[in-house]
């Protein structure tokens, strides 16, 4: 009935290629090819016995494909030479040992990524590259399956491997898209849940780790690292007030206080690390009952080394696994969103670790990094830096950042590591740099990179914000890009950080010669919109707790921490804590396990709690405190110069607003009868004291109200007479006039 096929015209060459799995161009020979005697059929799959090709439409058997010249090649006539119809839609029946398959052939079917796709990929031009790149589920020709894309323009060969053909590199190889240096490929009857790799061949023919995708929106739970196809997001969100507001919530006179997290240890109920879904449950209400605007998660981005808490990513498009499935994700920043706390991420796009399945030498070549170790390696952490002059890379990393803003509703990225992309001399020697084309320190290609990114999150991520973690006195990093800055939101102050923590750590004995490290600090706070961090960076790397580094015993330590609390959440700049901190957590934090909760049943830690709690109440319902965070003209001292009592007041203005005077006595001494110059006469109401009772303290105070006299210091014609309680801050408002 059918004529005796046979494999026409293959050379051994093609032949012995295929054997190898190192045909770099498998449409020439695969699939249906016109030949002089009609339609001829060759399909490569190695292991199989038999097979056949039917019809589509009605399952009529067209051929069965022979193998008997090549083992694992199968080749047959679709139709003669001369019959005039048009080529028949067919389906292929392998049988396989213990199994038959049925699906479309991969080979049948033509370009899928359009001209237009390939020009933005090759530009960075791509915003949504992660639905061109990577493991998409479509249906092409009325056939359901995955196309699967990967950059990888020096590549000889690629194919997709996978559970789909059994790990098998032979089986899927791709077609190169020579435009854009993308392979490409649909393979029918596969979808959701497939786990897949790329097997990539060298320019020089050297056989590469397979590689998980880098466009992956899903991936393996670590120490696995294959990449997983993910079904699109159809999460139904119910945050439209939120999403609608999130941009005055987040501006800079609006109070945002921000909890940042490290989900994976977080809690770990019988050790175990828990999933999105229980986050919310508990994380959510946690954070919103202490009053904090925000939560911040440490990278979530998927990871290879869990001590790297998520800093050194290789899968910019997937949340890991570690924490559940990406629509899990969407539901817990649903449940954030809906209970008013807005959610920030960290984001890492200044390097990446070198795992062999990881973007290292991708395509056999230095492709996202640079092949100069003076530019592509970074000295302090041992890790690849991206290649920002690469139009595909910029791209790569813009569309990431995007990815997570408009896929999950992240109200905003802090930038990991900015300094480091800033400039090419960074952590480096003499020598050990290569300038920029004028002979300058300055990475201008990554400069050019953050501003597109804000640039683009601005126009398509309305109300979302974007943090620099920023360590340098560059200037302008939150200056609009119109006035020759970086565009950034916010940055962090690391200044006010690093100097506020050297004057706290200090016996307070020694505190009246470093006076200026307190009082320093408000010379730059206006420079730039600030966010001042007390970090997961001052709780690790040998650094020990924040409770740790406040010097005395037991008692006065929290005594120093909870005044050091006060001065931050009344310092100008928007705030953030690192989990833990707010328990006063007396050890360094250990990625590797859980919180210590039973602080919650020693009375000492769960007023320090409940110190924070009132903070961050007083910080949203006083104008004062926040309205003029990022405005100079809201804060003026009134005493900055006692050094000798190591003791500081300063105002807090708003327009509009009650003004609130804070004093601070830094040392273990009460300071009786201290006298404040005010300009006006009245009531001035103390609303927090950090020596409350309720906090953990002695209980000294003012007593509630205190009244101006008529008697003259630091230039005013009225004052004060307060009491300073010792190693303690009060916060006194202004009374209405009667």
């Amino acid at each position: 009935m059918f004529e005796k096929p046979h494999i026409a015209g293959l050379d051994s060459a093609n032949l012995r290629a295929l054997e190898l799995g190192a045909h770099g161009d498998p449409f020439s020979i695969l699939g249906p090819h016109d030949v002089e005697k009609g339609r001829i059929l060759r399909v490569y799959a190695p292991g199989a016995w038999r097979m056949e090709a039917r019809a589509r439409a009605d399952g009529a058997v067209l051929c069965v494909l022979d193998h008997s010249q090549t083992p694992g090649l199968f080749s047959g006539l679709l139709a003669k030479a001369g019959s005039g119809a048009a080529p028949v839609p067919y389906m292929l029946v392998i049988y396989w040992p213990g199994h038959v398959e049925e699906t479309e052939d991969p080979y049948s079917f033509g370009l899928l990524l359009s001209g237009d796709e390939l020009a933005d990929i090759r530009e960075g031009r791509m915003l949504d590259l992660a639905e061109r790149l990577g493991a998409l589920p479509m249906t092409v020709d009325g056939a359901p399956g995955v196309r699967f894309a990967v950059w990888a323009p020096n590549a000889r060969r690629v194919a997709v491997v996978g559970s789909f053909n059994r790990w098998d590199e032979r089986r899927h190889p791709m077609r190169m898209r020579h435009e854009a240096g993308v392979w490409e490929l649909f393979v029918p009857r596969i979808g959701e849940g497939e786990t897949y790799k790329f097997a990539i061949t060298g320019p020089d023919g050297e056989r590469l780790p397979w590689k998980a995708d880098p466009c992956a929106r899903r991936t393996e739970s670590p120490p696995a690292t294959a990449s997983v196809v993910a079904r699109p997001m159809d999460h139904e969100w119910r945050d439209g007030d939120w999403m609608r507001t999130r941009g005055a919530r987040q501006g800079a006179s609006a109070p945002v206080s921000i909890y940042e997290v490290h989900v994976g240890s977080w809690r770990k109920p019988n050790g175990r690390t828990m999933n999105w879904d229980e986050l919310a449950v508990r994380l959510v209400p946690y954070v919103k009952a202490l009053g904090f605007t925000h939560v911040e998660l440490t990278p979530i981005a998927e990871f290879p080394f869990g001590g790297s808490w998520g800093y050194q990513a290789l899968s910019l498009f997937a949340p890991s696994a570690r924490y559940g499935d990406p629509a899990g994700l969407a539901r817990f920043v649903d449940r954030c969103h809906r209970s008013g706390l807005g959610v920030i991420l960290d984001w890492t796009p200044a390097h990446f670790p070198d795992d062999a399945h990881g973007l290292a030498r991708f395509d056999g070549t230095a492709l996202y990094e640079h092949a100069d170790p003076r530019e592509g390696r970074h000295p302090d952490w041992d890790t690849l830096i991206y290649n920002f002059s690469r139009n595909e890379v910029q791209g790569f990393l813009l569309a990431s950042a995007l990815h997570w803003l408009r896929t999950f509703h992240i109200d905003g990225l802090r930038v990991d590591a900015v300094s480091s992309m800033l400039y090419r001399d960074y952590s480096r020697k003499d020598g050990e740099w290569l300038p920029n084309v004028h002979g300058g320190r300055e990475n201008l290609e990554a400069v050019a990179l953050l501003r597109r990114i804000n640039r683009e999150v601005a126009a398509h991520c309305p109300g979302a914000v974007m943090i620099a973690e920023e360590s340098t006195l560059w200037r302008g990093v939150t200056a609009p890009e119109s006035e020759g800055g970086l565009g950034f939101t916010y940055k962090w102050s690391l200044g006010w950080m690093n100097d506020s923590l050297r004057y706290m750590r200090r016996d307070p004995v020694h505190r009246a010669w470093h006076h200026d490290q307190l009082t320093g600090c408000l010379a730059f706070a206006h420079q730039e919109r600030f966010v001042l961090p007390l970090s997961h960076d001052e709780t690790a790397h040998g650094k020990g707790s924040l409770l740790g580094k406040m010097p005395g015993a037991p008692s006065a330590a929290l005594a120093n921490l909870r005044a050091y609390y006060a001065f931050m959440w009344t310092h100008p700049g928007k705030k953030l804590l690192f989990m833990g901190g707010e328990l006063a957590h007396p050890r360094e934090w250990d990625h590797d396990s859980e919180i210590d909760w039973g602080l919650l049943d020693e009375p000492a830690h769960l007023g320090v709690l409940a110190l924070v709690r009132d903070l961050n109440l007083c910080y949203r319902d006083e104008p004062a405190l926040h309205e003029t965070d990022c405005d100079a003209a809201g804060f003026r001292w009134l005493v900055g110069d006692d050094a000798a009592q190591s003791v500081f007041v300063y105002l807090r203005t708003a327009e509009g607003a009650a003004d609130l005077l804070v004093a601070l006595n830094m040392t273990p001494v009460t300071r009786s009868d201290y006298r404040i110059g005010v300009s006006e006469s009245g009531l001035w109401r103390e609303i927090l004291n950090t020596d409350s009772h309720a906090y953990g303290g002695s209980d000294i105070g003012n007593l509630g109200l205190v009244a101006t006299w008529p008697e003259p210091a630091h230039g005013q014609e009225q004052s004060l007479s307060l009491t300073l309680p010792p190693l303690a801050a009060v916060i006194l408002r202004r009374e209405p006039s009667s």
